[in-house]
């Protein structure tokens, strides 16, 4: 993260704590924290306040956090997170802690709570998520390093798949090959599904063997940098039989309508509506029963969800997932995923990973 974008956020947040009336703000939450100062260990608090910005971690990763955060004050945690804390806050007077209602624990609150009588505890949520909602330039690029990587690793996989590879064989294949392009790591477990087991969504590869003429559902991603890929294609080896073709065109369809519809002010439900219409007009919407897609960056879920109930509307900048589907049980599924970005009037593809037909 270049140490410029840190000031720019950290500006950005204190100027919604000034609207939002808030005297001081405790970050737990390891992304919100990263995105905030670029710390990227595992054990640490950001304290924030109008004028400080004190980062709090321990003696396993103070060199680390002098490395990628040496612009915020540091203190070494000596014993537990909530005595470190306690400490900062009566040192610095707080009697207002508005803190991540969603990242603190029971115990962390309850410590707080105990050593820190005369300060109001206030919970909130989604301060920094709403920051995070649209990319900036420096994350838009680590997306599309993240996509690369993916669609390399899949273009290499497809040319090892043969008939008779066990799905976990290929998982662990792609793995490799994700972590040989250059990734940090695996997004989230590989998923690797064929026949009747590409009905399952969130189907783990088995010792299945992969049969000829059958559908393989793969769902893949990397991470690059801290910000997560994700892709999902559905593939034969060897001919196409005519319900799958249909299934897959229909998948297909259902996509594209979507895409070419996304731009800044069109609201999230109605892009989940033209995709989950063209589904339901074939006669599979049953059969298609999770949201369209989900936000991307340094989660593999964020917001926004691409589903029904959600009405807010699109901006430039967003980066998410669009992957309708089609499940039949006992018998297979479709689903095909993109990473897409929405432009200043429109949007862009960033996935490149060719689709079904290349194999014919």
């Amino acid at each position: 993260m270049a140490k410029k974008v840190k000031p720019i956020r950290i500006s950005k947040l204190q100027r919604r704590m000034k609207k939002e009336g808030i005297e001081a703000f405790l970050i737990t939450n390891l992304k919100n924290l990263c995105y905030l100062s670029g710390f990227s260990a595992t054990a640490g608090a950001l304290l924030v306040t109008a004028k400080e910005q004190v980062l709090v971690t321990d003696f396993r990763y103070l060199q680390q956090a002098k490395e990628e955060a040496g612009e915020f004050e540091l203190i070494r945690m000596k014993d537990s997170l909530p005595e470190a804390l306690a400490r900062l806050l009566k040192k610095m007077s707080i009697k207002r802690l508005c803190f991540e209602g969603d990242s603190v624990s029971f115990y962390q609150y309850q410590a707080l709570n105990v050593k820190l009588k005369g300060v109001e505890f206030i919970p909130v949520k989604g301060l920094v998520e709403e920051m995070r909602l649209v990319k900036d330039s420096s994350e838009i690029a680590y997306l599309q390093r993240a996509v690369e990587i993916a669609d390399r690793a899949f273009a290499r996989i497809i040319n090892i798949l043969k008939p008779g590879m066990e799905e976990k064989e290929v998982s662990a294949e792609i793995d490799y090959l994700i972590r040989q392009e250059g990734a940090d790591k695996i997004a989230f477990d590989t998923i690797v599904a064929s026949g009747s087991r590409s009905a399952l969504p969130h189907a783990r590869p088995f010792r299945k063997k992969i049969a000829e003429g059958e559908f393989i559902l793969i769902d893949m991603g990397a991470v690059y940098e801290g910000y997560h890929s994700d892709l999902t294609r559905t593939v034969v080896l060897g001919r196409i039989r005519a319900k799958q073709r249909r299934i897959y065109d229909t998948v297909l369809r259902a996509q594209s309508r979507a895409i070419k519809h996304i731009r800044p002010e069109v609201k999230v439900s109605s892009i989940d509506a033209l995709a989950r219409g063209v589904i339901q007009r074939a006669g599979y919407g049953k059969f298609f029963g999770h949201g369209l897609g989900h936000g991307l960056g340094m989660s593999i879920h964020e917001e926004p969800g691409l589903r029904a109930n959600n009405h807010q509307l699109l901006r430039k900048g967003m980066v998410f997932t669009v992957e309708p589907a089609i499940y039949l049980p006992g018998w297979g599924g479709v689903r095909i995923e993109d990473v897409v970005m929405v432009t200043e009037d429109g949007c862009r593809i960033l996935s490149q990973a060719p689709y079904l037909d290349y194999l014919k």
